[in-house]
């Protein structure tokens, strides 16, 4: 496979060689290098891929138009940017389909998910390397996950997976941070994320802990009324247990709440 050019998809869906960032600037050809891009050097059919280019809108010649639409994205690869001759073995014709012929970690997305899961695997008996390998693949993101790929069923349910495990990074490297005594930079990214997600509970629960932490139990106690108020209000629903948990052990103080060592 090929690894002269990397594909971004964790933002906008572009074209990165020789350390240039490139935009795919027609919206089919930027769909078709997404949904191939989350699968590299696996072969997607024609109708997986005319499905994802127009959906519920039927084309009388999506055959001849994804064709064209292939040769246009070979035009992109095999750009003065990238290695010239490259294009076409980059984008492989197959039986009934097409293939994208590069590396799996070509594609940022990928190489997120890997590290990701490298440091919610280090968080509890390494934390330091965790917390190396989770701002690392934080540091891919420039943007909801495939924010220009259209709205096919297959691109928007990647967009909402590679979402979900942003948020779960951030709790691991939340958690990482926790651990080592780093509170006070933990707070700041943490109230970001509160703001940005209000009724994600977790998020609440490590702010809860940082700042008491950090010696203001009021803020945290605070915080979690609320909370509190705004989970009834949106959702009629009261903090769960470990919500309540944390709130409690604050109230009192518990041991348990200082940092390891």
């Amino acid at each position: 496979m090929h690894s002269e050019i990397q594909i971004e998809i964790l933002g906008n869906v572009s074209i990165v060689a020789r350390g240039q960032r490139h935009p795919v600037r027609a919206n089919k050809v930027r769909t078709m290098l997404a949904t191939l891009a989350l699968s590299p050097g696996v072969a997607i059919s024609h109708d997986e891929l005319c499905d994802e280019l127009w959906s519920t809108n039927t084309l009388g010649n999506s055959r001849n138009a994804l064709q064209a639409h292939a040769t246009r994205l070979r035009r992109l690869l095999q750009g003065p940017a990238a290695t010239r001759g490259a294009g076409a073995d980059l984008l492989r014709s197959v039986r009934n389909g097409y293939v994208l012929d590069v590396a799996p970690e070509a594609v940022d997305g990928n190489r997120f998910l890997d590290l990701a899961a490298q440091g919610g695997a280090a968080v509890a008996a390494h934390p330091e390397r965790a917390v190396e390998l989770l701002q690392r693949g934080l540091e891919l993101w420039r943007g909801p996950a495939l924010l220009d790929a259209g709205d096919g069923l297959r691109c928007r349910a990647a967009a909402a997976l590679f979402d979900e495990r942003r948020l779960t990074a951030w709790e691991d490297l939340v958690a990482a941070r926790l651990a080592v005594g780093d509170e006070r930079r933990a707070v700041p990214e943490l109230r970001l994320l509160v703001g940005q997600h209000p009724l994600h509970e977790r998020f609440c629960e490590q702010l809860m802990l940082a700042l008491y932490r950090c010696g203001r139990q009021g803020e945290a106690l605070e915080l979690f009324h609320r909370t509190r108020r705004l989970l009834n209000a949106e959702l009629g629903l009261e903090p769960g247990l470990p919500l309540q948990r944390r709130y409690s052990e604050i109230l009192n103080h518990d041991p348990a709440l200082a940092p390891a060592g």
